[in-house]
């Protein structure tokens, strides 16, 4: 009997130390298991190696890869314009010069020497005019580089209008009254002369006159003897024949030229010669 008893007790025994190993959590089972959540110390939580990895969008790819590529592009761009502003390999050798009549191609050449050996991307028409200053003749220019060494000037001058007479002096001016040039010969010059000038007429009868100069077509400019003005509203013109031009002031101008320029295109009348043309009011012209 007591074998039996004792047998008995030791298998009860067998099944609660198994029951107790199937409630105990083995070391490695994941921390939700685990009553508290948390995993043993120094072990890793189960599951952590299959956790899913999506590829990235192809949109956001792209969107990368084009941002990377202009960054680049740029960078390179940026790279190939220093070079060429700072090369010494378009530095200014030479430099051509065009369009000039009161001033020679030397002495434009001569005023833009400071601009030799400077790169060529870094010189700018406002750099040339500023050099050119001093040669009141030019009103404006523009620059053309042309590599590896060139530089092309094209210069507009002023247009003289008139000769100022000055005592035994005569002097080449432009519309706004800059002296241009002192002719050794005046009478060479087919221009009309303005006796006086700003400094005897008075600065608002110089410009007046002048404004009526700069309006006339050439043609008609070359057969004008001289001008004056007794007031900005009378400003008379004479021919190299000696006819008289009534002209007033130096409002429609623009018209006031264009009447004229047809009236002395009238085939003349030797019976009846023109002595005087009014074009004061030019939509009602007179010839006398």
């Amino acid at each position: 009997m007591p074998d039996r008893k004792n047998a008995k007790d030791a298998g009860r025994k067998r099944s609660a130390d198994k029951g107790t190993a199937d409630r105990a959590p083995a070391d490695n089972a994941p921390a939700s298991k685990v009553p508290g959540g948390k995993a043993p110390a120094g072990r890793t939580p189960a599951g952590t190696d299959n956790v899913l990895a999506f590829p990235e969008p192809p949109g956001k790819r792209l969107r990368r890869n084009i941002l990377v590529t202009l960054g680049t592009v740029l960078a390179l761009v940026c790279a190939l314009l220093a070079a060429a502003i700072f090369s010494p390999a378009l530095a200014v050798g030479t430099v051509s010069v065009s369009g000039t009549r009161l001033v020679t191609p030397e002495q434009v050449q001569a005023a833009l020497e400071p601009l030799k050996g400077k790169p060529l991307p870094q010189i700018s028409d406002e750099e040339v005019s500023r050099l050119l200053a001093p040669l009141v003749q030019i009103k404006s220019v523009s620059t053309q580089a042309r590599p590896p060494s060139g530089l092309v000037v094209q210069v507009l001058e002023r247009v003289p209008v008139a000769l100022v007479k000055q005592g035994e002096q005569y002097q080449l001016v432009d519309v706004d009254g800059v002296v241009l040039a002192s002719p050794a010969d005046p009478a060479t010059v087919a221009l009309p002369v303005i006796d006086g000038g700003a400094g005897t007429i008075g600065k608002d009868l110089f410009q007046a006159t002048a404004a009526v100069l700069g309006a006339l077509p050439l043609d008609v400019l070359s057969k004008l003897s001289n001008a004056s003005a007794q007031s900005v509203d009378a400003v008379e013109l004479k021919l190299v024949d000696g006819q008289t031009i009534i002209w007033g002031n130096a409002g429609e101008k623009e018209l006031k030229a264009k009447v004229l320029e047809a009236l002395l295109k009238v085939p003349a009348d030797p019976k009846n010669p023109v002595r005087v043309y009014d074009v004061s009011a030019p939509r009602h012209p007179v010839t006398r």
